[in-house]
């Protein structure tokens, strides 16, 4: 639907291969970030989006923040992308069947029309929904 960021499989995933490591090591322990999504995971989602300078500038920028003097709170990330106008879009079901939502790309400023949040889908986490 739109461009990613112009990186090869092998690179996101060695990046990403030492995030997935903490996250597991991290389950063992308390929870105790002060931001929504947490840090490790923000790291995961702007390595999936972006370059990885940009990538590794946001996610230090992000741990340096997650300390006792900033409030913490509701933080995505934010890519810098151009959303293509497609007429497919109009009707995805005749076209591409079932879509599985993974992200939710939301604009982030009305001045400017390239730069969106990342929102994760709530049914995509591995997280279990109450009953």
């Amino acid at each position: 639907m739109y461009k990613k960021a112009n990186q090869s499989p092998n690179v996101k995933r060695f990046f990403q291969a030492p995030i997935q490591a903490y996250q597991y090591l991290s389950r063992m322990l308390p929870g105790s970030c002060r931001y929504y999504p947490t840090c490790s995971e923000y790291a995961k989602w702007q390595f999936e989006f972006n370059a990885p300078h940009k990538a590794l500038l946001s996610s230090s920028l992000r741990i340096l923040r997650c300390n006792q003097l900033f409030p913490g709170g509701i933080d995505y990330p934010i890519v810098q992308i151009k959303m293509p106008i497609c007429p497919l879009l109009c009707k995805p079901k005749k076209v591409y069947g079932k879509i599985k939502v993974n992200f939710w790309v939301v604009p982030k400023d009305t001045k400017r029309s390239d730069l969106y949040y990342i929102i994760k889908d709530i049914y995509d986490s591995h997280l279990e929904l109450p009953a």
